[in-house]
């Protein structure tokens, strides 16, 4: 790929980031072709600078300005969403690269001296009249940053060995503040690469054919909301305006932290199944690595709930085992589950075996034929209340097994339990224990 640096001879930060890239090019060996181009006016009115060079890539190397000075290294796309305040058009974006600046900020966050935050910016500025992906890789905040020869050195050999991941998830990124920290932590630990990121306050400038710009200028193939900064009246209306203008699907950070290897296309339709299936479910990704075709499996509500009760935490690492994707409700995986077309057989055996043996191996168990019988004691509110336990707090604590002093009698939680059985049916039992 043919990239370009831009940089403004007016940029002190500018300046020192192209002389690095210039000193560092043969020591770092860029998978990239690079060249630079001197400007002589600020880079937030350099419109339609990409016209006349042979690149496929621009790479805005600037300095960051804010009202407070803190060393900082930024990276962000340019456009205006509402007024144009800083160069520019209002209400036009610029085409961006994702990856790329997934990669650059990582490359940041490995390589920013001490004392130096990394984050992404919101879109905020020019320049607009750009047909030619772009994005601007700053030093931050104040001529102290601009001229530091080590802010020079990391910003440079970060971009100069950005390599963007191939499996890099294009978002466009729907609320938040200036700084973008929860985009810039998606960006950092998941597949997650923002494009465009709109601040919670302009939001409200947001209609359909804008939708359609950011999305477009962002290759998105998903939208992500933060839903913290943003009022879930606004949210309502994004996701509604994201479903029915543009035909996006939103995704939170636990789906893209569970998105795995699994290919984006792949995990696309496992949504579109699951809305089918499970309306309202987050999809969970186990060790599925390809999933064109996925058809729903189902196993029985009862064994699912019995083997969770066993051992949630021994059961969900068995199912993130297999090559299935969980539909997660309430923060608990349902008897429905999504695997590829060819497994599904198999996948229903390896789920029943999985639940009866979490069960029998932690539990008082007996099987007689198909039925599945579990043995255990539970708390008897008669006996507590013949003990003189009043209801309350007390039993609480008795359920909990802590025991508790009534009038000078300590009551132990064995004391108030009886025996009691639940009976799980499964068909052909005896080929899954």
């Amino acid at each position: 790929m043919k990239i370009t640096g831009v940089y403004s001879a007016q940029d002190p930060a500018g300046v020192l980031l192209h002389g690095w890239c210039e000193r560092l090019l043969d020591e770092v060996r860029p998978l990239h072709d690079w060249c630079f181009h001197e400007v002589g006016g600020r880079l937030i009115h350099a419109e339609r600078v990409d016209r006349g060079l042979d690149t496929e890539l621009v790479v805005f190397l600037s300095r960051h300005t804010s009202k407070n000075p803190v060393p900082q290294l930024t990276v962000h796309p340019t456009g205006n969403v509402g007024e144009a305040v800083l160069g520019g058009e209002c209400d036009r974006v610029a085409p961006c690269p994702p990856g790329f600046m997934q990669a650059v900020l990582r490359g940041l966050a490995a390589l920013a001296p001490n004392g130096y935050r990394v984050s992404f910016e919101r879109t905020h500025h020019g320049p607009t009249d750009l047909e030619t992906p772009s994005c601007f890789v700053e030093i931050g905040s104040g001529p102290v940053q601009w001229a530091d020869p080590a802010a020079g050195e990391s910003v440079a050999r970060a971009v100069l060995s950005a390599s963007p991941d191939p499996a890099a998830v294009p978002l466009l990124a729907l609320g938040g503040t200036q700084y973008a920290a929860r985009q810039t932590a998606i960006a950092l630990t998941t597949r997650g690469a923002p494009g465009h990121i709109i601040r919670t306050d302009d939001l409200g400038h947001i209609d359909g054919p804008m939708l359609g710009r950011l999305v477009a200028a962002s290759g998105a193939v998903a939208a992500y909301i933060d839903r913290k900064a943003v009022p879930r009246i606004e949210s309502d209306r994004l996701v509604s305006l994201l479903s029915g203008a543009v035909g996006l699907p939103v995704v939170g950070e636990g789906d893209l932290a569970g998105l795995g290897l699994l290919p984006w296309n792949d995990y696309a339709a496992l949504l579109v199944l699951a809305e089918t299936v499970a309306c309202g479910a987050a999809v969970r990704v186990g060790a599925l690595e390809a999933c064109p075709d996925p058809v729903p499996v189902v196993i029985g509500a009862l064994l699912l709930a019995e083997a969770l009760r066993a051992d949630e935490p021994g059961l969900v690492a068995g199912l993130a085992a297999l090559p299935v994707a969980l539909l997660v409700a309430s923060g608990r995986p349902l008897p429905i589950m999504l695997t590829r077309e060819g497994l599904a057989e198999q996948i229903i055996h390896d789920l029943i075996t999985l639940c009866v043996k979490t069960i029998t191996g932690n539990q008082q168990t007996a099987v007689v034929g198909d039925r599945l019988t579990i043995r255990r004691e539970r708390f008897d509110p008669i006996k507590a209340s013949a003990l003189g336990v009043p209801p309350g707090a007390l039993y609480g604590r008795l359920q909990r097994g802590e025991p508790v002093v009534i009038d000078g009698l300590e009551i132990r939680p064995e004391m108030v339990r009886s025996p009691c059985a639940t009976e799980v049916f499964v068909e052909g039992l005896e080929r899954y224990l």
